[in-house]
């Protein structure tokens, strides 16, 4: 059964795009700016095991890495130094939640306040070089990317806010987000979504990593970082051995539409985005374990956070009420002076009226494998079961 389910999620969302735009090897990709030997190492992760048809891309973003590799030395050497010797404003403000749980448009009230910064879509794809890179490359680049993101239509384009999770591929860390490039190679880095299960070495470099690119955006913009990347929310307390006072904002959704919306999302992000086209084969167990790591890692570090580190949100109340929930951010990470900004975030929710989001349908099957397995996310932030009315 699930297999079936899965193989027309597969059809519907690959249909038109194997041998369609998908593989037009110029496109634009999530790994165009990365160095030689970080594209190399996203490659080596999946055994180089790639379709025919994304072999002249992979070819290309290997041209694209001559260039980045010779930016990247470029960066090292001319603003090196002074990344390394800069100091953050204060610790970051982490958005977080699982994927397609309003984290992107959360991330997006709270950018329009001005005294924040955070990372967009050319610093996340270019991290080794955006900062010397950007006058050259950002108005070409600006030309190819699509205005709307694939999996449900919210504002895309370079200056928009992007997962610093895909800077750290870029730099060439682990990332779970590798099995975007490789969706049947089974699962990549899977450790590393919660860095529990790395040696001390590894988190320490991962850590250097992950500040050495909040310096680089603080030497852009010496302001008050806030970022938003799901897999930050199984690794408060890695986060917390660097960062002891950042603070986060935990967004949560009703898991029976989080489940097949996650589906659809990794789907279409492999179509675009692989060097692989995605079967769909292990694809629901991926979501649900991956749920499950997330929020076991969440619920053992909630004890390390003090008053004030953490607010939680859901999403209706978000989208019902977005002035009202950002008020309550505000007051529980203790962030002064709400009311300079409330008529912007009232400006920008009115934007948001027209916009439509995606439905979801899921079996009494699936319904019944996310109460049992989901049950501290349900217990705890109170949805319940759909009626079977609501089924397909």
């Amino acid at each position: 059964m699930a297999e079936k389910k899965m193989e027309k999620v597969t059809k519907s969302v690959t249909g038109k795009e194997i041998g369609g735009s998908a593989d037009r090897f110029w496109n634009p990709r999530f790994w165009d700016g990365m160095t030689l030997s970080a594209w190399t190492k996203a490659l080596w992760s999946g055994s180089f095991r790639m379709a025919p048809s994304r072999v002249a891309m992979s070819g290309l973003i290997y041209g694209l890495g001559v260039v980045n590799s010779s930016f990247a030395l470029a960066s090292h050497i001319f603003r090196g130094g002074r990344v390394r010797r800069t100091q953050l404003v204060e610790d970051p403000i982490f958005v977080i939640g699982h994927w397609r749980s309003g984290t992107t448009l959360l991330h997006e009230y709270m950018i329009r306040d001005e005294r924040f910064t955070f990372s967009d879509t050319y610093t996340c794809f270019a991290p080794s070089h955006f900062l010397v890179s950007g006058p050259f490359f950002r108005p070409w680049v600006a030309c190819l990317m699509p205005k709307a993101r694939p999996m449900d239509n919210m504002a895309a384009g370079l200056d928009r806010p992007q997962e610093d999770e895909f800077a750290l591929c870029a730099f060439g860390l682990p990332s779970p987000y590798r099995e975007i490039l490789f969706p049947n190679a089974g699962r990549i880095d899977e450790d590393y979504l919660t860095l529990r299960n790395i040696s001390d070495s590894a988190r320490k470099k991962w850590l250097d990593t992950f500040e050495y690119f909040l310096k680089e955006l603080t030497v852009a913009n010496n302001k008050t970082i806030i970022l938003k990347s799901p897999p930050h929310t199984a690794r408060i307390k890695a986060i917390l051995e660097r960062f002891p006072n950042a603070r986060f904002v935990h967004i949560h959704r009703d898991p029976y539409t989080l489940f097949p919306s996650t589906c659809t999302l990794w789907m279409k992000l492999a179509a675009v985005h692989g060097v692989q086209h995605p079967k769909g084969k292990g694809l629901e167990e991926k979501v649900y374990s991956d749920f499950e790591h997330m929020y076991n890692a969440f619920a053992a570090d909630l004890p390390l956070l003090k008053e004030h580190q953490l607010v939680e949100v859901g999403y209706t109340d978000l989208v019902r009420n977005p002035v009202e929930t950002l008020e309550k951010i505000y007051s529980g990470l203790n962030l002064t002076d709400f009311e300079s900004v409330r008529a912007t975030f009232a400006n920008y929710a009115e934007s948001q009226r027209s916009y439509k989001k995606n439905k979801f349908r899921i079996s009494p099957e699936t319904v019944d494998t996310i109460s049992n397995r989901w049950k501290w996310y349900l217990t705890r932030y109170g949805y319940s079961a759909p009626a079977l009315s609501e089924l397909e």
